[in-house]
């Protein structure tokens, strides 16, 4: 699955991970490594990619009245500027985008392109140094369903999918507590949660450390209820 054209979601999910090479880089709630652009301002934070440049390069956008949920990053890196009836998401005050070369989550295409796109790292800087990075290839995650074990980190935010392999449409969800969702598919977090068959933290349960790309593969059809471990 591609990195698609703009679409403001009324949900986005900003990690700080790894994507090939880079790390850390910022990375979307479904693995894809977001970007910042040379020719771009952040002070004050202004896009010069549209047209054509973003078809290639489509901005993270969040909808009007949305909520933006971030793992690893510092809230106050985080900005917005109007676009498209929407807003775009900044970093650092850098204003962040897609690649659509990137076809998996984990790619890092769009790495050193032109001379003037970066991985973004979660304080707005250039992720590798400013260098062109490789592509891994590895799965980001640990396997689903383990013991987290004691150095495990503890999520603080997830985005499910309804749909295996992280297909849309998503949905964020962060906080302490019992959280109660309905979802099915996979999900992606970047450290360890439980997850349970029946609303209010009741019924079967799991431990997931990272990212599930099919959760029917553990046993789980519809997940309706979540719990952070921090």
């Amino acid at each position: 699955m591609a990195a698609k054209k703009p679409v403001a979601r009324k949900w986005v999910q900003l990690s700080a991970g790894r994507a090939g090479q880079l790390d850390p880089v910022v990375v979307n709630g479904a693995g894809f490594t977001l970007y910042r652009f040379d020719k771009d301002t952040a002070d004050p934070s202004k896009s010069n990619c549209s047209g054509e440049c973003a078809t290639t390069w489509p901005p993270y956008l969040v909808a009007r009245g949305g909520k933006v949920f971030l793992d690893g990053i510092d809230k106050s890196a985080i900005g917005f500027i109007e676009r498209d009836g929407a807003f775009q998401v900044t970093l650092g005050g850098w204003p962040v985008y897609l690649f659509n070369k990137d076809t998996k989550s984990g790619d890092t295409n769009g790495q050193g392109v032109g001379g003037t796109w970066f991985g973004v790292k979660p304080d707005g800087e250039k992720a590798g140094d400013g260098q062109a990075g490789a592509d891994s290839g590895s799965d980001a995650g640990a396997d689903a369903g383990s013991d987290p074990g004691p150095k495990a980190s503890p999520a603080s935010s997830a985005t499910f999918f309804q749909g295996p392999n992280f297909a849309d449409p998503s949905q964020g969800v962060a906080g302490p507590g019992c959280r109660n969702v309905r979802f099915s598919g996979s999900l992606q977090a970047g450290g360890a949660l439980k997850i349970w068959d029946g609303a209010n933290c009741t019924g079967n349960v799991r431990i997931v450390n990272g990212n599930v790309q099919d959760l029917s593969g553990i046993g789980f059809g519809t997940v309706k209820s979540v719990r952070f471990l921090g």
